[in-house]
């Protein structure tokens, strides 16, 4: 006979196996995280004049490659089923982001990268948390969805300007290159929201979801904390 809880035993294993695959992730810190570097820092240092097919890829791959960005967006629509609501708040973020992107970069103005990658984790955290029932259970009421997505892409937006303020960019062909990588921020999150959605759609048609919808959310809240205290640590050794 099959004992009581087999059928959970693999669901924990699983479980137990992301959660471990996502704390070595981010306990790599700086190893894995999603700045400019290597020799896309050399080229873009190095660029002169309109490179717009380059910061366009360089746009996709640092937003592919953005887990803080992308647990948000997962956190955004884990529970919004309809693919126009989907859009909607996709919508939103990507004209939050593209706002302080493009602003940070061709102002010169600077903000504390720790700080803000701080309060994207804060964003992830905040996400898993109203999607636990959080905000229902202590006030009676969620915050206004689309504008908490606006407003925390305005905050997301900085922290890509920061990656490229760290560099020495040349103001020849700025302005269009800062538009190409733009572009492909936007690409880089449609093609990971893609597979995200995609992957969502499959889930929700088992019949464990509503059991591990939980659990996945807390999990994503542990890896908000993990980005926060990341960035903590980084900002006590700069002061």
């Amino acid at each position: 006979m099959r004992q009581p809880g087999a059928d959970r035993a693999p669901l924990r294993r699983r479980l137990l196996t992301g959660a471990a695959v996502l704390a070595t992730m981010l306990g790599c810190g700086p190893a894995l995280a999603h700045g400019v570097a290597g020799g896309d820092a050399a080229f873009l240092e190095t660029a002169v004049g309109v490179q717009f097919w380059p910061y366009l890829y360089l746009g996709a791959k640092h937003m592919f490659t953005g887990y803080d960005h992308l647990l948000f967006l997962l956190g955004v629509i884990f529970f919004v089923y309809r693919m126009r609501d989907v859009a909607i708040y996709v919508t939103m973020f990507s004209i939050g982001h593209s706002l302080t992107l493009l602003f940070g970069v061709l102002s010169g103005l600077r903000l504390d990268a720790y700080i803000i990658d701080a309060i994207i984790g804060f964003s992830v955290v905040y996400k898993a948390f109203d999607n636990l029932g959080g905000f229902q259970r202590l006030f009676g009421a969620s915050p206004n969805q689309r504008l908490v997505v606006l407003v925390f892409g305005l905050i997301h937006g900085f922290g890509l300007a920061t990656k490229l303020q760290d560099l020495n960019l040349s103001a020849d062909g700025l302005v269009p290159n800062m538009i190409a990588f733009n572009i492909g921020v936007e690409l880089g999150q449609l093609t990971a929201l893609a597979f995200i959605v995609t992957a969502l759609q499959l889930w929700r048609r088992t019949a464990g979801f509503a059991r591990q919808a939980a659990t996945v959310n807390v999990l994503v809240m542990a890896a908000g904390f993990a980005l926060i205290q990341m960035q903590l640590v980084g900002l006590g050794r700069t002061m």
